[in-house]
């Protein structure tokens, strides 16, 4: 069993940076899921419930060198921020068109 070592991106619905700084190992699952005939039920491996928190990424890495847990490190998220001000919708020379 595979996991990997992420930090995930901010949702949509923040502008800070609340709840980013955090890294998650995360267990992936290798089998597909089934569900049981008796009660339609999806059975599968209860591992890839588990989601550890940890400060750094280092200390992802050591804790799953120390269990023998084989590991993928994902690249952390990009940000594509540009910088506006609210002068900028009113400026003279705009390209697009104001809309309401």
């Amino acid at each position: 069993m595979t996991a990997r070592i992420y930090r995930p991106a901010r949702s949509a619905m923040q502008s800070g940076k609340g709840k980013s700084k955090e890294w998650f190992l995360e267990f992936v699952s290798e089998s597909r899921q089934s569900a049981d005939p008796l009660m339609g039920w999806t059975s599968g491996d209860t591992s890839t419930q588990v989601k550890l928190r940890f400060d750094t990424c280092k200390e992802a890495e050591d804790y799953a060198q120390r269990n023998s847990i084989a590991y993928v490190v994902q690249p952390e998220p990009t940000a594509k921020l540009q910088k506006k001000s609210y002068s900028d919708n009113f400026k003279f020379g705009r390209t697009e068109n104001w809309t309401h």
